[in-house]
Parts: C-alpha cells; structure tokens; sequence
C-alpha cells in the first residue's frame, strides 16, 4: 500500500487540477480527485486530464463518490463516504478489478466496510479539518489505537488511511499507531512550494 494519499482541493491559489499536478511531481504515487460541489460534467472533464497526469506518472487515481463516472473512465477505483454508494452495491456494479475504499470513524464502521468488502479503509477526522463539511467527531492518536487494537482482536486486515487535519508534524505518531498510510490535502497546499513539501513529507521514516 501506498503510504501518501494526496486528495484534491481547490484553493484560491490553485485549481484541483494544479493541486494533484505539484503532489505527483512530489513523488505522490495515489491521488483521489474529490470535487465534492461540482457539476459531474465537470469532474469529468478535470478526472480525464488528471487519468492522463497519473498515467505518465504511474500513479493510481481514484475518485470521490462518482461510481459510475469510474467505471466509464476505468480509473483505478472510487473512494465511499458515508453519503455515497454502499459499498456492497459499489462492489457489484464494479467487480474486483476496482479498487474500493470507504469512510470510518469507528469501529463498527470498519466492521462494516470490511463485510461489505473495501481494499482499504480512510479513518478519521484525526482533528478538526476546513476541507469537510459534517465532521465526525476526532479521533486523536488515542482514537487510532483503539480502532486498530480492536480491528487486531476480530482478525479484521484492512489496510488503514489517517485522514483530517493531519500536519507534518503528526504524521510519526500517527504512523507508530500502525496506520499504513496518511491522506493529505491542505498541509501540502498550505505549503510555499507544495512540490518540495510532497517529496519532504515522502522522505519521513516511518
């Protein structure tokens, strides 16, 4: 599993399109186009040139919510929030060959996702987070250790995604929790040269 999830925002400074281009020069190798308010038409035109993008990097790309806009594009796959498809439902109109995450913030959530038959699963908010509308309630590294500890004892192997509000700072101890990967949106937008702080953040020794 890839241990960078770069998720696409806009910003006043740069387009989603910009966003995913500076993290795949970074050496980010998945990114998930999330363009939770714009017309499909729209993440449409924006997925088929950043499919191109991934492709010339040899990135995997994955797509907010759009399960039938993933299937017409064959990206590599679709992330499910809460809102979004089942999973179940998403798993039958996809097959295996897609790659199917989901939205966790608990334990019974992972459950759930796991049964319904994810790849992986996004676990979060780690703190409070501007990119999302109808947070969850934060998790914390406490919150991280617990879910895992209780994913070990039902024998649950799902590979886990921190998600929200994660810092450079955090990721460390996030990662000594036993998460396999961190999402990353705004911490790297923030950042004077995004591409320097993708490549910064990939070089972290977990």
């Amino acid at each position: 599993m890839i241990n960078l999830q770069f998720i696409t925002h806009q910003t006043e400074k740069y387009s989603y399109l910009d966003s995913a281009r500076m993290a795949l020069e970074g050496g980010c190798k998945w990114i998930q186009l999330r363009m939770k308010e714009a017309p499909l038409e729209e993440v449409e035109a924006v997925a088929l040139q950043l499919q191109q993008m991934c492709r010339e990097y040899e990135s995997i790309l994955i797509l907010d919510d759009h399960v039938e806009l993933a299937i017409k594009l064959e990206v590599d796959g679709v992330h499910l929030g809460k809102m979004d498809m089942p999973v179940a439902e998403a798993r039958q109109r996809m097959g295996e060959q897609f790659i199917i995450g989901g939205t966790a913030n608990t334990f019974e959530d992972v459950k759930m996702l796991y049964e319904a038959g994810v790849d992986y699963v996004g676990i979060g908010p780690f703190r409070f987070t501007t990119t999302k509308k109808n947070l969850s309630p934060v998790l914390g590294l406490e919150g991280y250790t617990s879910i895992l500890s209780q994913m070990e004892k039902e024998d649950i192997t799902l590979p886990v995604v921190a998600i929200g509000g994660i810092t450079f700072e955090d990721i460390p101890d996030i990662m000594k929790t036993g998460v396999n990967a961190i999402a990353l949106s705004g911490t790297i937008l923030r950042a004077e040269n995004p591409i320097e702080e993708t490549n910064r953040i990939l070089s972290i020794n977990f």
